[in-house]
């Protein structure tokens, strides 16, 4: 049977343990695996692995040894309490004996939870779970985690009663990092901090990235610091960053900084219109450089980006193009100086 992602959720988060099995599958290896230790944790419970409730094979080991997996479902387990047999990274070859298996499953056997790749429609494990009314289907996709989703994660890792900003930072770091890098992040938080958890624990416990890495560029130059700009830019090129991206970053921060001084209530009722809205030392930060930029030299500073933007993009253009990058970094810099 093929739950929908709505349905899915709930699932997970509550199994039937009078249902034959699941199969997970998905592009993702991460987003599936994460889904899997969900579904096992609320099905087996704590302990599983210690009292070997839980089974673990290789989808490739049953190409030569396809009775394996029934046995293991039909073995009486030494400790009570429900049991499981994991099948990990199923292909079509393992098809024969994860569809024998279901066909023998019954009451009282472990159930059958198995992992793959992304299937197409014609995929026998696949076609098979999605046709059985004894087993479920999901397909895990690389869709933006739900608001119900990243509760529960924050949950899980004892993270309750969060201020409002502080959740609305942590929804727009679940949208920004991969479903792995966000549930470590929120397990360094719930090790890290003390109190309420606030918008300066969440940036110290969030990954540093190449976003990172520019956004310290883009600061240094709005805040006229041209005598660092060289070092940081040669971090950005050791990381891979080439001058377009760099250019196309400034621009963007650039804007911002235009769109928040030119506001016509002033740069603070500005920031408060920007979309995705920004919170804690950014927010005083950003409204900070528009202040003290104005919206005349920001003008000016967007048309310096605009000009490099295009020699980056001219066919006759023989400067490199991080040197042209850094050119016009230091003269932001010194015009953000200027009186």
């Amino acid at each position: 049977m093929k739950l929908s992602p709505r349905e899915a959720e709930g699932y997970f988060a509550k199994p039937n343990a009078d249902k034959a099995g699941l199969l997970i599958y998905g592009a993702d290896p991460m987003r599936v695996a994460l889904k899997r230790q969900q579904v096992l944790a609320a099905l087996l419970g704590p302990g599983a692995e210690e009292e070997m409730r839980l089974t673990r094979i290789s989808g490739t080991d049953l190409r030569s040894d396809p009775a394996r997996l029934l046995d293991a479902v039909k073995a009486v387990g030494f400790f009570p309490g429900p049991r499981a047999v994991f099948v990990e990274d199923a292909t079509d070859v393992a098809a024969s004996a994860i569809l024998a298996t279901l066909e023998d499953w019954d009451h009282g056997d472990a159930q059958v939870i198995v992992t793959a790749g992304q299937l197409k429609p014609s995929s026998k494990i696949r076609k098979a779970f999605e046709a059985n009314p004894a087993v479920f289907a999901v397909g895990i996709y690389d869709d933006p985690p739900s608001r119900a989703e990243v509760e529960r994660i924050l949950k899980q890792a004892g993270l309750q009663n969060i201020p409002r900003d502080s959740m609305s930072a942590i929804s727009e770091l679940a949208l920004a990092l991969s479903p792995g890098d966000f549930t470590q992040t929120v397990e360094k938080l719930s090790l890290y901090k003390r109190g309420d958890l606030t918008i300066e624990d969440i940036e110290a416990c969030a990954p540093r990235s190449t976003e990172a890495a520019l956004d310290d560029v883009l600061n240094v130059v709005a805040e006229g610091r041209a005598q660092e700009i060289g070092p940081l830019i040669r971090r950005l090129q050791a990381q891979g960053t080439n001058g377009v991206t760099l250019c196309i970053g400034a621009t963007r921060h650039f804007r911002t900084l235009y769109a928040c001084a030119s506001d016509p209530g002033g740069a603070t009722q500005g920031i408060g219109k920007l979309r995705p809205p920004v919170y804690g030392k950014r927010r005083d930060l950003i409204l900070r450089q528009a202040q003290g930029w104005g919206a005349q030299k920001l003008q000016t500073a967007l048309t310096v980006l605009t000009d490099t933007d295009l020699s980056l993009r001219s066919a006759g253009q023989t400067a490199p193009a991080m040197a042209l990058v850094e050119r016009a970094m230091i003269r932001l810099a010194m015009l953000a100086r200027s009186g």
